[in-house]
Formats: structure tokens, sequence, C-alpha cells
């Protein structure tokens, strides 16, 4: 994709939301559950959309927290819902029509105590820590639709185990929530807002002196300190704006807020590469503000607006591929840990295989899983994985001694990860991984999206590794042809082939008419390039066969 002219150029008049409309629309549009892009849809990150393409809608929300609460009652789920927002412009009323709708069933609901904003990896470690003290089972929403555009509004559920909720969960919700919205909410219970935010049901609790006064079990906050690393943050707008000053204040840190602005339009944002406004923390286009700031700090952090994802801003390499930075963090904490050797490094199937490369090298046993933080959820909180990440610039990992942090993926200790490396090891992130490349090779890695059709996306999502014909692959043996992921034997909705020096996974979008190319080499640009052709050639292939 062609990169846009204004790219990475503060947002011009043109490119900004009309807020009113967006939330007039949220109100007054009703959708169509007959029409599927106005359903409730839950992808690997739970229901997103926006309300003037009536695909995020207050019916939405109404419905499926409804199903939440049904499906509440079905889990024997009996303790409190930790509810949070991020700061788009549909959060707000999304946050208000959800609150209607628990308060109405029952539900303790508890909120930020200002009705602030809040993470999702700070509800992942509400949920977590109740539940260690509590036989009532709590669990969570989070009202975020992460890095999408400021038009855009999204909803996730965590179940008591805290992290993204499994499939047959979310399947279950959105098929009643789309139940409900067809029967024309009927079924829906729902109190008015002024009462709900009256109700005894509503608990206002402290969630950033929870959240701040623990991160000393996960991150070696001493060691920052006394370093005196001085570390440059931008939130992008997001909702750990308010954290920050407090983990500076509590760890006694030289940390610099670098824009404190929250606008739930984003106008201070460059625009991405192709011309929309995105929260992205890993594209060098939305970051251009803090890459520019690079030599104002030891290291500069970003995070995306429910800090959940992490950028990593070095002075002697800016704005880190997000790949990198997950083989560092591995490499580091694997080394750096007093952790069981039993436990395991998680990578999802389309992150770097440098990370496989580190695993190997430190004798450390890796899994690799379909894309989706989910398939970490498990392995976190027994013990069983001390990492899991994604290429996405999405991770977490346990604490010091080995317990739980969080099942979701947060983008605070992964930002504050990066300071403690340089504390500890006097290199930065940028620094450590052009050892490890040094050592391990260096690998050219690359994503390409390619029109599909529902048919076409359907023979990808059920292929078998015996559907692949080719040989070979970019000059090289073919290794293996995967339908299924390794780790855990659960299928990947597409296919992965691997050479000794090269792979590419190819995958249907679940919301658009497109399939996705990842591909990686460690041989060069040229080959990379070349992986990638012969892997569309495949993938065509597979469609002649299928006829479609």
């Amino acid at each position: 994709m062609a990169v846009h002219p204004h790219a990475g150029k503060t947002a011009r008049p043109e490119d900004r939301i009309n807020i009113g409309r967006l939330v007039s629309d949220y109100y007054l549009l009703n959708p169509d559950v007959n029409n599927v892009a106005q359903k409730v849809t839950f992808g690997t990150s739970g229901h997103r959309g926006t309300a003037s393409k009536v695909s995020f809608n207050e019916r939405h929300i109404l419905a499926i927290c409804q199903a939440v609460c049904d499906y509440r009652k079905q889990a024997g789920i009996s303790g409190p819902l930790y509810l949070g927002k991020d700061t788009h412009a549909l959060s707000e009323p999304a946050f208000s029509s959800a609150i209607s709708v628990l308060i109405a069933n029952g539900v303790n609901v508890v909120v930020q105590q200002d009705l602030g904003f809040t993470p999702t990896p700070v509800i992942s470690r509400m949920i977590i820590d109740h539940n260690r003290k509590n036989s009532d089972l709590a669990d969570g929403l989070i009202i975020t639709p992460s890095h999408n555009p400021p038009s855009d509004g999204g909803i996730k559920y965590n179940p008591p185990h805290g992290g993204p909720a499994e499939g047959e969960i979310t399947k279950q919700i959105e098929s009643h929530a789309n139940a409900l919205i067809q029967a024309s909410l009927v079924d829906v219970k729902q109190s008015d807002i002024a009462s709900a935010m009256a109700s005894s049901l509503l608990n206002k609790q402290d969630f950033i002196e929870q959240y701040v006064s623990q991160l000393g079990r996960v991150v070696d906050m001493a060691a920052i300190a006394k370093a005196n690393i001085k570390l440059g943050v931008d939130p992008l707008g997001g909702s750990g704006i308010a954290y920050w000053p407090e983990i500076a204040k509590q760890y006694q840190l030289d940390l610099t807020v670098v824009n404190q602005v929250v606008d739930a339009s984003f106008a201070f944002m460059p625009l991405d590469k192709d011309g929309k406004i995105r929260m992205d923390c890993s594209s060098p286009y939305a970051m251009a503000g803090l890459i520019a700031m690079k030599d104002d700090f030891d290291i500069a952090v970003g995070n995306d607006p429910d800090f959940d994802r992490h950028g990593i801003v070095t002075k002697t390499g800016g704005l880190m591929n997000p790949n990198h930075f997950l083989a560092v963090a591995i490499h580091y904490l694997m080394t750096h840990r007093n952790w069981p050797k039993t436990a395991k490094i998680g990578k999802t199937l389309v992150s770097s295989s440098m990370i496989d490369r580190v695993a190997k090298h430190i004798n450390r046993p890796m899994s690799e899983v379909p894309v989706g933080f989910k398939w970490f959820v498990d392995g976190l909180k027994t013990g069983e994985y001390a990492f899991g990440g994604e290429e996405s610039a999405g991770a977490s990992f346990i604490e010091k001694d080995g317990s739980c942090w969080t099942t979701d993926k947060d983008g605070f200790v992964m930002t504050l990860l990066a300071a403690e490396i340089l504390a500890v090891t006097g290199k930065d992130p940028h620094q450590y991984y052009q050892e490890l490349a040094k050592e391990l090779g260096e690998p050219c890695y690359g994503r390409k999206e390619a029109v599909a059709s529902l048919e076409q996306k359907a023979v990808l999502t059920g292929l078998s590794p015996d559907d692949v014909k080719a040989q070979s692959l970019a000059g090289e043996p073919i290794l293996q042809k995967l339908s299924h992921a390794p780790g855990n034997n659960a299928a990947i909705g597409g296919l992965k082939v691997t050479t000794e020096n090269g792979w590419f996974a190819a995958r249907p979008s679940g919301t658009e008419d497109i399939y996705k190319i990842y591909a990686e080499s460690f041989i060069s640009e040229t080959h990379l390039e070349q992986i990638f052709t012969e892997a569309q050639t495949i993938v065509n292939d597979l469609f002649k066969q299928a006829n479609v």
C-alpha cells in the first residue's frame, strides 16, 4: 500500500471527526442484524464498529451487556464486574449504556473512583487480585476499540481468568446479543442512567493506586530509579494518562509525559500510513511526534488508547520493530529472572522466528499458538507461560516470583521493561537487539494484503496441509505446512509454510474482504519479496483447486 502524502503529519481539519454527529448516531441509528455489517461480531478483541455505519450503536451495547449478564448467571459468576473505558468518543456513551444494563440486572459494578479512564491491563489485574482473595468470582468489560480510528467504538469481555474471553464464550454472547436485537430488545433489562449512577450496586475504587503500587512485583522499578533513566512518555491521548504521574511519584522516576492532551477527536495525532488518524504505537507515522524527541530521553515510550500495546523509541535506533523488542524482552527476562526452566515462551504463529532462535539459544521451551492473546491466558495464569507476546506489539509476563501478573496484554509493563533493560545492562533495547541479530541472524519481516471473496476466505480457513502441492518456497525445501498451531494444536484459521530460513502465513481477515500474508526471511529483503510472490501463487493455486 502506498504511503499517504500526509502520513506522519498532524491531522488536518478535514481529517477530524464530528463528535456530535457520531454520538447522535450512536443513540439514533438502529442496527439491522440481518445485515452482516450491522451484526454483533466478536473478533480476537471483542466487538468493534462505528456508529455512523450502524455497527457500534446503543442497541449493540445494550444487547451485549444483557448477553454478558445472562452468561454470568449461567456460569455462576456472582462477584463484581470491573468496568473500564478508554478515551474514544463512543466509549463515554457506551459506558453509560453498559452501566444502565448491568445495574438493572443486579450486577455489582466497580469503576474508577472519579469515573475516569481505565486501561485494559488494569481491568485484568483487578480481576486477578479479586479472585485470588475471594470465592465470588469477578469478571470485566472494557469499552475500547484499541488503536482504531477516533470514529470507532469497541467492547470486550474478560471472564474470571482476567484475559480475553475464549471463542466459545464470545460466540455465545454474540449469538444471544444478535437475537436480543432481532427481538427489539424486549428481554433487555435497563435502568435509567440517573438511577443506575445512584445505585448502591455501583462501586467506585481507586484503580490507579492499586495497580501502580504493585508494579514493583513485575518490573525492577528500583533499578530504573537508581540508574536515573530519563524516560519520555506519550500516552497518545489514551486511558493511562493519569497513571504515569503516579508511577513517577511512587517510584521516584525521571519521567516526563510529553503529551497530556485527551481529545476524543485525537486531532493532535500525526496521520498513519494510510492517511487516517490511528493511535498505533507500533507505526512510525503515528509515532512521528515521539520519534522526533528521541534524543531528549534515554528511552521514549508510547501506548495505544487502552494501553494493551507498547511502542519503544531509542536514541540509537528510533522506533523499534515490535518483533525486535519481543525478542529482546524474552532474552532479557529469561536470563535475568529466577523463573522455572520449564516456564514457556509464548508466541503467535505470525511473530518473528527470531523468537524461536532466541528460545533455542537460551535453551527455553517455546510454544507457538494461533493469532490472539486469548491463547496465552491459561498459561500466564498458572505460570506454565512466563511470557506471551504478539507481533502487533502486545505482550505480558509473570511476576518476578513466578506469580500471575495479568492475563491480558500490558503496555505499561512492556514499556517499563525497556527502561529496566537499559538500567540493568547499560544497553538500550535497540543495541541489545543488534547483539542478538549479530549472533543469531538478522530477519527481514513484512505483511501484505490481497483481495479475497467470502468463498476464498472460507477456503483458507478450512485448509488441510495436504492441499498445498508446492515442495519448495523461494529456493528452499518446505519443512512444514501447518493448519494447526504446534503449541496447542488449535486451528490457525489459515496456512503457515516454513523453510530453514523463511516462512509465510496466510490468514483471512475477519472484518474485510481481504486475506493477509505475513512473511519473514533470514537471508535478505530480496528473498523476502520472493517469499511473498510465491506465497501468493500458492494461495491462488489453492483457490483454483477449490474453484473459487
